[in-house]
């Protein structure tokens, strides 16, 4: 029975993730993007399900956003990457920080050869639209979920 709930719950935040990015679809892809659905890159540090979640959400969420098979496996390389590190992180504060740096260092590596622009200016704005949304939106989601103690009922 425990499980079913793991899968369900891999299902539901990879539901959640591409759902988002397609209702924000205008500034979830592309040079400079926020991608809404990050906010829920900080969801590892309460529940390992999320790891899963996120990683299948970015492979099918890039697979909408027409960039092709580099940002399909690579966004999800990145997307997976970030999310084992947010799992191991111990202060809640720290949570957006992986997905912050993995996403802005990583994704840029291969987002500057399709839009034919310089590596660190990419970097730069991949990192303020992570930085918006893992630590604007995500942070207070992640602080919100601890303080109401939602993690006591997932199992990690």
């Amino acid at each position: 029975m425990l499980k079913i709930h793991y899968l369900i719950r891999i299902a539901l935040i990879a539901a959640l993730y591409i759902t988002i990015n397609i209702l924000f679809a205008p500034i979830s892809y592309g040079l400079v993007q926020v991608r809404i659905a990050e906010a829920l890159a900080v969801l590892p540090f309460i529940d390992s399900a999320a790891i899963g979640g996120l990683f299948l959400g970015c492979i099918l969420g890039n697979l909408w956003g027409g960039l092709g098979i580099i940002d399909v496996l690579g966004g999800a390389l990145c997307t997976l990457l970030a999310a084992i590190l947010t799992s191991k992180i111990k202060k809640p504060f720290w949570a957006p920080m992986p997905p912050v740096l993995i996403n802005s260092l990583g994704v840029s590596l291969y987002i500057r050869i399709l839009f034919k622009m310089p590596y660190w200016l990419t970097v730069s704005y991949i990192f303020t639209g992570q930085f918006i949304a893992c630590y604007l939106l995500g942070y207070p989601l992640l602080l919100v979920l601890i303080k109401r103690k939602v993690w006591i009922y997932i199992q990690k």
